[in-house]
């Protein structure tokens, strides 16, 4: 059982849908450390100044969802109407990478 979402299934929809981003949320250290290959890395911290486009769907992740709820959240109410939270990598049975 996932508490925030199965990334596994979240990352599979995300693969399927063309012109998706993959955002990791969490801080640049965390992101560094190891993420989902494809994934850009935009802070929760700093999610209300983002520069990511509102007409693609925009996938989000952290460590266990929380986060990702938190930043779904602040992008609906900033106009973002295709967001979704996906979970945490901790539940990710790929191979995080890191680049």
């Amino acid at each position: 059982m996932f508490l925030f979402g199965d990334i596994n299934k979240g990352i599979k929809e995300y693969r399927s849908t063309p012109e998706a981003i993959l955002v990791d949320v969490r801080e640049a250290a965390e992101f560094d450390s190891g993420h989902i290959e494809g994934a850009v890395n935009v802070p929760l911290s700093i999610i209300r100044s983002a520069e990511l486009p509102k007409d693609k769907p925009i996938f989000l992740y952290c460590l266990r969802g929380s986060r990702s709820r938190q930043a779904a959240g602040i992008l609906k109410k900033m106009g973002y109407a295709n967001v979704k939270s996906i979970g945490g990598i901790k539940g990710y049975k790929g191979l995080p990478v890191r680049d």
